[in-house]
């Protein structure tokens, strides 16, 4: 089943896939032969699912995506007191090769450009008998989550042609940023520059910085905690060459990208995305690529700098009908079935502000569930503070494409939020003033759907049909028809009163009746629905006590009538009887009990 994450992504390929501006890098021959119909999009989560579309598992180099992961090697190495005294980390404003070094100290502007790069890559250290280049392979395979290599041809095609890489780090040398001969520093950094990557594992390793340094799906750590944060600094001031101020303007993520075609970004706490297009502009990023990070983060709102952004998980509470049901008892067979079946059911209450990354959790889980055998999710959104256009949006396809296969979302509690469910296109029977509303209209569709019939009685019943005389003996219901007085109530008529004492209770024949308390506002809260079949009033009649709620009909109702008077006169007359009541109305408390204890567990597991 699709989901419409998915969908947006394909629909967003779909927008740039023919589009060809733009030019291979050249100056390397190697990465001239970049094929420029290559193109894809990543999105890849801190929790570790991918979203994928395109040519995301083609192999090319990583090129300058490289040199920020690495200034994270150093910065482990060397710390940072001591990186900061060799490299900067100002914009300079300037092209990804130029010659750009402090006045008088010869210090790189920043990590991002060659030159901060090639120092960077100084201040690795041999550890372990282990060489430069192989730390850092090992290194960047951390935040792919899976073993690198060095595309050799490209790798001696920068090396052939890497002569102003060389006069710089002839530069370097001579201001004292680097303390060794630079030509092996130079090599080590033409072979970093030729690490094969994929698009899905640009997105998995901004998922990793995401994720404070662990990858998200190994777990492994990739980088000390303690310089995720210095990474993304720089990423985000210095990361897209001389076009960062505009960037960090417009998209709004740390990013870093490589004239391979490459653009690494990440929403902190949230996400990495990875987008591969050969085709460079001017200052050497990917044309398409630019284009794709634009609309993913006007479309989706995820500029880190958007006031609504929060990592915390929308979803409060989870579990399913059958555990938590509507407030109305059902008749003992029909409440199996819905315990049997109520996994069907499936309620998510949502809470806190509405994003792409805190709804998109919530769309993936909901797309699981529909795979199943579930056939109603209900979004309880009481807990909800705000919402974005983009989380109503996915929200609202979830449910176009959800209803195709079956599987009826329904939402409610909205609040204000109800005036633009319905300016989405949500229809107004899909939105419930209460939870109570939405659990009762799903679990008597989910009935119907198993049982094929209305559970609901279609006339008067008979004493037998009764849940309280079911167990009794012919004898003792044609005693009961004759010993017990009918009454009816019309619509909206009261049966019980709370705090009236309690000489009677009644077995309904016919229609419904509401439970209802008394809130502090003196509004009425309904707590139960009964319906034909059913004894109301049975806990105050056996105990003595003042009624705790009142009982209003909902429709005409047909009742029996057992004054407490008669049922203490059982004693002598029928004694069996009086048993058989008895355990009964235990029976009957003793269900409600245990289905209110699965409740408390389903509450407090979620």
């Amino acid at each position: 089943m699709l989901s419409p994450i998915q969908e947006y992504l394909d629909q967003l390929y779909s927008r740039y896939a023919s589009v060809m501006e733009g030019h291979v890098a050249d100056y390397i021959p190697g990465l001239a032969k970049a094929d420029s119909r290559h193109f894809g999009i990543c999105i890849a989560t801190r929790d570790g699912h991918v979203y994928e579309v395109g040519d995301t598992r083609q192999t090319f180099t990583i090129q300058s995506i490289s040199k920020a992961l690495i200034y994270g090697l150093a910065l482990e190495d060397r710390g940072e007191e001591h990186v900061l005294s060799r490299i900067g980390v100002e914009p300079s404003g300037e092209a990804f090769n130029a010659i750009s070094l402090k006045e008088g100290t010869g210090a790189p502007f920043n990590p991002m450009i060659n030159a901060g790069a090639i120092a960077t890559c100084g201040q690795i250290l041999k550890k372990d008998g282990r060489s430069r280049i192989d730390r850092v392979v090992e290194y960047l395979g951390g935040f792919a989550g899976r073993p690198l290599q060095i595309n050799q041809p490209i790798y001696q095609s920068e090396s052939e042609t890497g002569h102003r890489n060389r006069a710089i780090g002839w530069l370097l040398r001579n201001f004292g940023i680097i303390d060794e001969d630079p030509d092996e520093i130079l090599e080590t950094y033409f072979q970093q520059c030729s690490v094969e990557v994929t698009c899905r594992d640009l997105a998995l390793m901004g998922a990793t910085l995401a994720n404070q340094g662990v990858h998200p799906i190994t777990k492994k750590r990739a980088i000390a905690a303690d310089y995720v944060d210095n990474v993304l600094g720089v990423m985000a001031t210095c990361g897209m060459y001389d076009w960062s101020g505009e960037w960090i303007y417009r998209v709004g993520l740390p990013a870093k990208s490589g004239v391979g075609g490459g653009i690494l970004a990440v929403l902190p706490g949230q996400l990495g995305i990875g987008v591969f297009s050969p085709p460079l502009d001017s200052q050497g990023n990917s044309f398409r690529g630019i284009k794709v990070c634009m609309d993913l983060s006007r479309e989706l709102a995820l500029h880190m700098l958007n006031p609504t952004a929060t990592p915390r998980s929308a979803v409060r509470l989870a579990y399913q009908g059958g555990e938590v049901v509507a407030r109305r008892r059902l008749p003992p067979s029909t409440r199996e079935l819905l315990r049997t079946h109520g996994s069907s059911i499936q309620v998510m209450e949502l809470q806190g502000g509405l994003t792409f990354t805190t709804i998109e959790p919530v769309v993936r889980q909901a797309t699981l569930l529909a795979a199943g055998s579930c056939k109603h999710i209900i979004f309880d959104l009481r807990s909800v503070v705000s919402a974005n256009s983009v989380s109503f949006i996915l929200l609202a396809n979830l449910s176009t494409q959800l209803a195709e296969h079956g599987v009826q979302i329904t939402f409610c509690q909205p609040g204000r939020m109800q005036t633009t469910l319905r300016g989405i296109g949500i229809p107004a029977e899909q939105i419930f003033a209460t939870l109570d509303a939405a659990l009762e209209a799903c679990e008597d569709s989910l009935l119907l759907e198993v049982s094929g019939i209305s559970w609901r009685p279609s006339g008067a019943l008979e004493l037998k049909a009764c849940s309280l005389f079911n167990r009794c003996p012919a004898d003792d219901l044609a005693f009961l028809a004759q010993e017990l007085q009918h009454r009816h109530y019309a619509e909206n008529e009261m049966l019980i009163t709370a705090g009236e004492s309690a000489d009677e209770m009644l077995v309904l024949l016919q229609g419904t009746v509401e439970v209802q308390i008394l809130n502090e506002d003196k509004s009425h809260k309904r707590v139960d629905v009964l319906t034909a079949g059913m004894t109301v009033g049975e806990m105050a009649f056996l105990d003595g006590s003042p009624r705790s709620a009142s009982v209003m009909a909902m429709e005409p109702v047909e009742c029996v009538v057992i004054p407490k008077t008669w049922f203490d006169t059982l004693n002598e007359r029928r004694p069996g009887l009086k048993i058989t009541l008895l355990q009964e109305i235990t029976r009957e408390i003793a269900t409600r009990l245990r289905q209110a204890n699965l409740e408390i567990s389903a509450l407090h597991r979620s």
